[in-house]
């Protein structure tokens, strides 16, 4: 039975390689051949005096506060989302179901390591973001909100239809 679980995996990740790389070929194959240039087209660049260049001032890029609608929204949204993880969680573990993510099977073994594994995730999730919005990747910092959502509203969705 083992073996026949890791052929099916195997046969899969397989499948999925070959795709990925059938889809890649084509990029390869876009690449210019200087061939097709007319010689006509080809000049010589013109020199650039070096002494009286000013580089122009670069837009400053548009920002905005940490906590503004959108990230709060976003936050009580993911904190409300691992909430109710814990809850469904804590009841699945109780009437002896079992954690199947890895990480938090650590904590499984009290309700308390399971809080503060739930807590840790949202205040990670909120790290992250400000890091992300410290260095000014301002959509990537919303996005991590959205796949922590994402993520657990899957796991409540699982443990929902798994009771």
């Amino acid at each position: 039975m083992r073996i026949n679980c890791l052929s099916g995996i195997l046969n899969y990740r397989s499948a999925l390689l070959l795709a990925m790389l059938a889809l890649c070929r084509p990029v390869l194959a876009q690449q210019v051949s200087l061939a097709l240039l007319q010689p006509a087209s080809l000049e010589p660049a013109t020199p650039m005096v070096q002494s009286t260049y000013q580089p122009a001032p670069l837009p400053e890029a548009p920002s905005h506060r940490f906590w503004d609608r959108e990230n709060s929204i976003l936050f009580a949204t993911s904190a409300a989302f691992s909430a109710a993880d814990f809850v469904i969680t804590k009841d699945n573990l109780s009437g002896g179901g079992r954690e199947l993510n890895p990480v938090t099977r650590v904590f499984s073994g009290s309700t308390a390591g399971l809080a503060v594994n739930f807590a840790g995730e949202t205040a990670g999730v909120i790290g992250l973001s400000y890091f992300f919005h410290k260095t000014g990747h301002h959509k990537m910092e919303r996005y991590i909100s959205m796949l922590n959502i994402g993520s657990s509203g899957a796991a409540v969705t699982y443990d929902l239809a798994h009771r």
